[in-house]
């Protein structure tokens, strides 16, 4: 039996193997761990994709920056007042607040929360 230290995702295990021989191929040989496998994370549900689509004659408010929507405050048909924070999108693990330019109603909302965006994607429309 020869022992190795093996290291797997930052965690390291002691194994023994056993060494076979030409005749003992049949058999597999004994691999015992010193400590139990990490469990495989749960798997997350992707994110929504985000939709070009634009109201004829609504003004949309792009990505500034690439990023993660953490919050949306706002639904379509929505009255909003200038400065109103519509959603709140992480980048460089900062959290900013996408606010309303101007007096208007919500014509759609194309993010949802968890959706990544990139610079220039139209996250919300205003009539």
């Amino acid at each position: 039996m020869k022992k190795f230290l093996i290291k797997v995702n930052g965690n390291q295990y002691e194994v023994e193997v056993e060494e076979i021989k030409a005749e003992a191929q049949a058999q597999p040989a004994a691999v015992k761990a010193a400590a139990p496998a990490p469990a495989a994370p749960a798997a997350k549900a992707a994110p929504a994709s985000v939709s070009d689509k634009v109201p004829e004659g609504a003004s949309s408010i792009k990505a500034p920056m690439p990023g993660t929507i953490l919050k949306v405050n706002v639904n379509a048909g929505d009255s909003v007042k200038k400065g109103q924070v519509l959603l709140v999108l992480e980048a460089m693990k900062m959290e900013n607040e996408i606010t309303a330019p101007a007096d208007g109603k919500v014509a759609s909302v194309n993010v949802a929360k968890g959706t990544a965006v990139n610079v220039g994607d139209v996250m919300v429309s205003l009539a």
